[in-house]
């Protein structure tokens, strides 16, 4: 896919792999539309983007806003006019297991991690069809391919970016259509999520931080190396991309022991 000139929405582009995937585009001539619901973060990408030489404009609001949702395309079109690729990134993180979390914070990330997805690509779909190439990207998670205990919300939002993105995709290509669709699988990438998650009530400050460092020693590799990464599978038309080293062989031993992985897997994440 030649990048060069395209124009990009990437949402949760304020901070984290968001921003960095925002700035790799913007190294190859794509214009942006930023989207968070952080004034600042939003601000100094945009700032870097413009310094790379491109346009980039900015939206404020929160992606469970179906109105904003809704409205984003026709502003896009008008300020940068035409849309050629759609990154949906947006994500929160929720710590503790079923029972433990409340079913207001489950919807809660649900609603950002999965509907918003859903919300964004069927708002954009007429728009990208008008393309002559155009591709949506979709940022499950390693957790969208195994499902550690201690993070049953977050893996059902990320399998179901997962199969509604593989599902997608298969549909586009049997209706011959321009537009493809990636899916993406980061490992640990050294963002705020976690330290942005929402837990249970009732853990200590002593747990938020034991929990913290264990997390921590995970997200390793920099943001700005995933989303080359990314981009770079996007710029291959790739239909998935696993990030990471450790997304790469948890993929592996799920393949070939999809139903006992977890005991291989549960001292590394347990906790996490």
């Amino acid at each position: 896919m030649q990048l060069r000139g395209r124009v990009a929405v990437v949402t949760g582009a304020g901070g984290g792999i968001g921003r960095a995937i925002a700035l790799a585009l913007a190294r190859r001539s794509v214009h942006l539309a930023l989207v968070d619901v952080d004034a600042a973060g939003l601000a100094g990408a945009a700032e870097a983007a413009v310094a790379l030489g491109v346009r980039a404009v900015v939206h404020r609001f929160d992606v469970t806003d179906r109105a904003a949702v809704a409205a984003l395309p026709e502003l896009v079109r008008g300020e940068l006019g035409r849309i050629d690729l759609l990154v949906n990134n947006a994500g929160v993180a929720l710590g503790g297991t079923f029972e433990q979390v409340s079913a207001d914070d489950f919807d809660w990330l649900m609603a950002i991690n999965f509907d918003a997805v859903v919300r964004m690509t069927r708002a954009f779909l007429p728009l990208l069809q008008t393309s002559d190439d155009a591709r949506i990207v979709n940022v499950s998670s390693i957790y969208g391919i195994v499902a550690p205990a201690g993070q049953t919300a977050y893996a059902a939002s990320k399998f179901a970016v997962r199969g509604f993105s593989n599902a997608l995709r298969h549909e586009l290509e049997d209706a011959g259509s321009t537009i493809g669709v990636t899916v993406v699988h980061p490992g640990g990438v050294a963002t705020n999520i976690a330290r942005r998650a929402r837990l249970p009530p009732g853990v200590s400050s002593a747990q938020v931080e034991a929990r913290l460092e264990r997390i921590q020693s995970f997200l390793r590799m920099p943001p700005q190396r995933a989303a080359e990464v990314i981009v770079r599978a996007v710029e291959r038309r790739r239909a998935r991309v696993l990030v990471g080293h450790d997304a790469r062989a948890a993929a592996l031993l799920e393949r070939l022991a999809p139903v006992s992985y977890w005991k291989l897997l549960k001292r590394r994440y347990a906790g996490a």
